[in-house]
């Protein structure tokens, strides 16, 4: 069946949607429920959080809110390109397949970004030091605050350089798939 002769999926774009948003949501919270436990110090210099009891809880809601905006925005636009490739013939699991391979790069660019950051701490302290804000002089305690930085700047890079190249390699799948069943 071809393009042309597959129906419409309203639903499935609106299906895909939510996930994308709700995905976001998930990744913050699970990499903010990590990085608040290696370094509440990041939190409490970052955020200016005093309690020390509650920086945990607040960093995973935290994470949820900022997961759930960037949820968004990636929603838009990764169901933009499904709808307008696909012509709002995508089934729901051929999407949510791309948005789970695109899910787990942004955790692979989350474990990245924190390890560069560490690499970076640990070649020139610093440097590292003088750079960010507030790094705490202990090495160790240095090491767990790059950690944390670094891991949230990979994921938020990193998931804009997802949505790009994840789009792009959506749209040639449905192309060769569409190509493949004529």
């Amino acid at each position: 069946m071809d393009n042309a002769t597959t129906p419409t999926r309203p639903i499935s774009l609106i299906l895909i949607a939510v996930t994308a948003i709700l995905a976001g949501g998930f990744i913050g919270a699970t990499t903010n429920a990590i990085n608040g436990s290696v370094s509440p110090n990041y939190f409490r210099n970052v955020m200016g959080w005093d309690d020390v009891q509650q920086i945990w809880r607040a960093c995973i809601a935290q994470g949820i809110f900022e997961g759930l905006i960037y949820g968004v925005f990636f929603a838009f636009v990764f169901t933009l390109v499904a709808g307008i490739v696909s012509r709002a013939r995508c089934p729901y699991w051929y999407a949510a397949w791309h948005l789970l391979v695109m899910v787990l790069t942004i955790y692979g660019c989350w474990f990245l970004g924190g390890l560069i950051a560490m690499s970076l701490a640990t070649l020139s302290p610093e440097f590292y030091r003088n750079t960010f804000f507030r790094v705490p002089d202990e090495f160790g305690l240095m090491l767990r605050y790059a950690w944390v930085g670094g891991s949230i700047w990979g994921a938020m890079f990193g998931s804009l350089l997802t949505l790009a190249i994840g789009s792009i390699l959506f749209a040639n799948h449905w192309k060769s798939r569409m190509v493949s069943e004529v």
